[in-house]
């Protein structure tokens, strides 16, 4: 019960701290604008360089339409992209949860057969012993 109590305490405790971690920038810098990076990546190297930033390529995508991609594609394509990892991210954590919780107590390959009448018994015990169905010659 003891541990129960524990994990609910760590789970709020990190909630709390995720939320703060959101609102803490908002909270102490008011009014500051928070972009993205592209602008500003291209910003610093025009500084630095002194010279204004041209792009080694074009996106690929907007080579195959011939201009510019719109916003709602970008925005799909974000999403998609967001979509999979999210997925790839929880497989992995449900892989995780379900190694560390069955990982230790599968029962061997063929430990229980289908032969078996009944099931194995509690963990730590041996499995009841069987009657072969056919006598060897």
């Amino acid at each position: 019960m003891e541990k129960k109590k524990s994990n609910k305490l760590t789970v709020i405790l990190l909630i709390v701290l995720v939320v703060a971690i959101i609102f803490m920038p908002l909270l102490i810098l008011p009014g500051a604008e928070f972009l993205g990076s592209d602008d500003g990546g291209s910003k610093m190297v025009s500084e630095v360089t002194g010279e204004e930033y041209e792009p080694w390529f074009t996106p690929v995508m907007e080579t195959l339409i011939g201009g510019e991609l719109p916003g709602e594609m970008e925005s799909l394509f974000f999403c998609i992209q967001t979509g999979i990892g999210v997925g790839i991210i929880a497989f992995s954590f449900g892989y995780l949860a379900a190694r560390k919780k069955y990982g230790g107590d599968l029962p061997d390959e063929g430990e229980n057969d289908a032969l078996t009448e009944e099931p194995l018994a509690a963990k730590g015990s041996k499995p009841p012993q069987q009657k072969p169905l056919r006598q060897k010659n």
